[in-house]
């Protein structure tokens, strides 16, 4: 004993390692084929995942439009002269330029280098155009970014000018307009039927004349610039943009011309604003805390609304936009771990059954090396070497192959697969040999003897209660936590270390599910044995007393129940997303096609609706005003839900003949509300604090009273809002608010066709496009992909289990087999007893594998937060494709029933007399 124990290193035998590689080199080749191939998935997937992040958070940014882009407002210097007037400010540009500076100093670094050049826009109030029979508006606006503004020629007159030349005027308060100097755009110029030199007749909201003068008119050198977008009436008049039937003109105001806008206005009327518009480029996942973090920091630096100083007074979504973005990149990162995990544990399994048929095979080879004296260290020590060789190769390679299929690779989902495969075979493979020489014999005493066959029993009763309370652990910390990682300001987006036992929790149930099948089998086998021993039917009975014998082995039931359940779950998952893919689209339009009427064509919507209901191929068209954070006052705070406005008889019929959930309470909107002057109303908050009977108040506009509301039931989903409240058109005019329809809601086949060319000013939205844009979304596109490559591999993996638990088996089975067809037995019937040998576990885990899978999907998908994907407003029900799961299990059994002729086949050269004599 003390010789091993100080000796330094193992004594390794080279020929031998090598004489056993190539001897086992189709166990090892197969071994390293798992391994290369779960490797690549697992190094490519989270690198996949990442690229799609980035992805994802851009396409949040860019749908988020101007809602995103960070802006910064501060009040100018006071302008007062020492007499008591308005000094003109002949600098005032360059004060703009350090205000821009100092705005952008502000930011960070990390911040800054995320945000695109910024744009500085100076806008005056809006001025009444006061010749026309149409109501039109009239804004000078000033624009520049670093270097200077969006690029204009001046196709006639000239850049606009100073009103005077002189470096100091004062001029009274009361004095007469002052004159600005502005250019227009040659559509603005044409619609105004006005030239260079010409006077824009305009007032303010006071009644008061300016002095607006046309320098110039230009044409944009760039009309895509995104300056433009900051005020589009400098390209265009605008429809549309102050009310109803009004139209918005616009005019460029230069350096020179600033400091003359800014005395031709009252003081606090000229605003200046920095835009910083978000870059998407630079915008990944990885950094979407900390600038969410920057961002929340500058509004909470900000400056209050009521300062009359200089301070800066930031305002932005931008961090809401970033957070939202990261949510659903959590909750992807989470899913897809929750399928790797199942992978994972798949094929250490697969990798254990291997290994101890590895074992198996050299159990001669290393016994022999036993009795030539090899000590057990220096066989695991040959063993480990073999094993670490071949298990890192497989695993570079399939890294490898990973890093050229990815953007990236992660070598950290391949560490528990290369574990298995370097400690599985030694271990597997030492135990072997230590039994083959063992010297220690079988207790004669039968107390003994039950005490080691309790103890084992013990052994293994520990495991399993282990594997279920860490099986009820993670279950109930996936209910109560849930997946998302709690977000930090350090956050780095890599799942953390609380998120482990929650992420098993799909692994551990299909292992308690197999364990509990692994108790159930051997009891099945002995009564399936009874019960032949009591018939007349000898095959019967050889093949239960062989399914007896072999119903005890762990791993391939473990194998095959485990597999087959996690490719069940992954079928489950992507189906239930696709499925919920369809319905979020449908939540989302609220039928085939919806227009969103602008809002200087609403009083034509009425006749577009009956226009569009005539069309060929158009069942209902339900028409709405819609009004999105609505002021609706409940007895203590402000609600700002989505109002929809409808009839709701017509409403409820379009529910019910389209994919959308019935609301039932539709009916109770036509009903007389439950108090005097009450207007019925179905109430959705997303914190579900308004309940059935609490009131509300609808304001009005004008100074009329407020209309009462009360709640009569839950208001169903539109357009995936969560807070929604829902009133009868008729009822709510019979209280004094007539609705102005805003909506049209149109269902049928030819509802596209129908909504496409209406010549009014509408946005229209098809189901079929948000649905296609929703499948292509990266982050769910590549969740679909994973789900079913998941599906796939775990299938593999189980015929490959299913493969090599026949393949372990095999020479004791067909042993015993030859040996019975001396007593008569045909090899057809051989073939049979085999069949009912093998069969017994195949049908298990194909009948109870899928049905395990269901149940799990059950307790996970609710937790696994798939509504962030699917974009609808409650987690999708789980759907089971009962045609994919039974594939899973038709080709397990298919494979089962391939096993026995194989085996037949090869067996057939087999000699009697040799089979006869083995073990002697």
């Amino acid at each position: 004993m003390n010789r091993w124990l100080t000796r330094r290193r193992p004594a390794l035998h080279w020929p031998s390692i090598r004489g056993r590689g190539r001897t086992d080199a189709g166990p090892l080749l197969l071994t390293a084929a798992v391994i290369a191939a779960v490797a690549l998935l697992a190094g490519a997937v989270p690198a996949l995942l990442g690229a799609a992040a980035d992805d994802a958070v851009q396409d949040t940014v860019l749908d988020a439009g101007p809602d995103s882009n960070v802006l910064v407002r501060a009040n100018w210097e006071r302008d007062d002269g020492p007499t008591g007037g308005r000094v003109r400010m002949p600098h005032l540009a360059d004060e703009l330029d350090d205000f821009r500076a100092r705005a952008t100093s502000a930011l960070g670094p990390d911040l800054d280098a995320a945000l695109l050049p910024p744009v500085t826009a100076v806008n005056g109030p809006i001025l009444s155009i006061t010749d026309g029979s149409t109501p039109r508006t009239f804004q000078f606006t000033y624009l520049t970014g670093d270097l200077s503004g969006p690029d204009v020629a001046w196709t006639a007159g000239s850049p606009p000018g100073p009103a005077v030349s002189d470096e100091y005027v004062e001029i009274p308060y009361d004095g007469p307009p002052w004159p600005v100097q502005v250019g227009l755009s040659e559509a603005d110029a044409a619609a105004l039927d006005l030239g260079p030199g010409d006077r824009i007749p305009v007032k303010d909201g006071q009644g008061h004349d300016k002095d607006v003068r046309i320098s110039g008119i230009y044409r944009p050198a760039d009309g895509a610039d995104p300056a433009w977008r900051l005020a589009p009436a400098l390209l265009r008049p605008v429809p549309g943009a102050d009310g109803v039937g009004t139209t918005r003109f616009a005019g460029l105001l230069s350096r020179e011309s600033l400091p003359d806008a800014r005395l031709a206005v009252d003081e606090d009327q000229l605003r200046r604003t920095v835009h910083f518009a978000p870059s998407p480029d630079a915008l990944t996942w990885d950094a979407t805390a900390s600038l969410a973090s920057q961002v929340v920091k500058l509004k909470a630096a900000s400056g209050s609304s009521s300062d009359r100083g200089q301070s800066l007074k930031w305002e932005s979504q931008l961090d809401t936009a970033l957070r939202d973005a990261r949510t659903r990149n959590s909750a992807a990162f989470a899913q897809a771990a929750v399928l790797l995990a199942g992978v994972l544990t798949a094929t250490v399994l697969v990798l254990l059954l291997a290994a101890e048929l590895l074992a198996g095979r050299r159990t001669p080879v290393l016994s022999a090396a036993r009795q030539r004296g090899a000590a057990l260290p220096d066989l695991g020590a040959e063993l480990i070497i073999e094993a670490t060789v071949v298990s890192l190769s497989a695993a570079a390679v399939g890294l490898v192959l990973a890093r050229a299929a990815a953007p990236g690779v992660s070598w950290t989902w391949a560490v528990p697969v290369v574990l298995a495969g370097v400690v599985a075979g030694p271990a597997f493979g030492t135990i072997a040999a230590a039994r083959a020489s063992r010297d220690r014999r079988q207790p004669a005493n039968p107390a003994a003897r039950r005490w080691i066959r309790a103890t084992g029993q013990l052994r293994r009763a520990a495991v399993e209660v282990a594997v279920l309370i860490a099986a009820v652990a993670a279950f109930v910390t996936l209910h109560q936590r849930g997946l998302l990682p709690v977000a930090s300001d350090g956050d780095t987006g890599e799942l953390t270390g609380d998120l482990i036992l929650p992420i098993s929790a799909l692994t551990l149930g299909a292992l308690v599910g197999a364990l509990v099948l692994l108790r159930l089998l051997p009891l099945g086998a002995r009564f399936a044995l009874r019960r032949a021993l009591r018939s007349r039917r000898p095959l019967a009975v050889f093949s239960a007393a062989q399914a007896t014998t072999t119903a005890g082995r762990a791993l391939p039931l473990l194998v095959l129940v485990s597999t087959t359940a996690l490719a069940s779950f992954a079928l489950i998952l992507g189906t239930t997303v696709t499925r919920g893919l369809a319905d979020g689209a449908w939540s989302a339009v609220g039928a085939d096609a919806r227009l969103d009427v602008s809002t200087d064509a609403e009083a034509a919507t009425p006749a577009l609706a009956e226009r569009i209901a005539a069309a060929p191929g158009v069942g209902q068209v339900v028409v709405a005003q819609v009004t999105d954070s609505a002021r609706i006052f409940t007895e203590s705070t402000l609600f700002t839900p989505r109002l929809v406005v409808v009839d709701a008889a017509a409403f409820q019929r379009l529910l019910a003949t389209t994919a959308l959930p019935d609301a039932p309470a539709l009916a109770r909107l036509t009903a007389p509300g439950p108090g005097p002057g009450d207007v019925p109303a179905l109430v959705r908050s997303s914190d579900g604090n308004l309940p059935t009977g609490t009131r509300l108040q609808l304001t009005r506009d004008d100074d009329a009273p407020a209309i009462r509301l009360a709640a009569v039931g839950t208001a169903p989903s539109v357009g995936g809002a969560t807070d929604v409240v829902i009133v009868d058109a008729a009822a709510l005019a019979d209280a004094g608010l007539p609705a102005v329809a805003n909506t049209v809601w149109v269902t049928g086949p030819g509802a596209a066709r129908a909504v496409s060319n209406t010549g009014v000013a509408a946005d229209v939205v098809l189901r079929t496009d948000v649905l296609r844009a929703q499948r292509v979304a990266p982050l769910t596109a590549g969740l679909l992909r994973l789900a079913w490559t998941a599906a796939a591999v775990l299938l593999a993996l189980g015929l490959l289990g299913l493969t090599l638990a026949a393949a372990a088996g095999a020479s004791a089975r067909w042993q015993t087999l030859t040996r019975l067809r001396t007593i008569g037995l045909r090899p057809r019937d051989v073939r049979w007893v085999a069949a009912g040998e093998l069969l017994p576990p195949v049908v298990v885990a194909a009948v109870c594998g899928p049905l395990l899978g269901a149940v799990l999907a059950r307790l996970m998908l609710g937790p696994l937060d798939l509504r962030l994907l699917t974009g609808q407003a409650a987690d999708p029900t789980a759907v089971l494709p009962w045609w994919l799961l039974g594939l899973v299990s038709v080709a397990l059994l298919a494979a089962a029933a391939t096993v026995v002729p194989v085996e037949s086949a090869l067996r057939r050269r087999d000699r009697l007399s040799e089979v006869l004599r083995a073990g002697e």
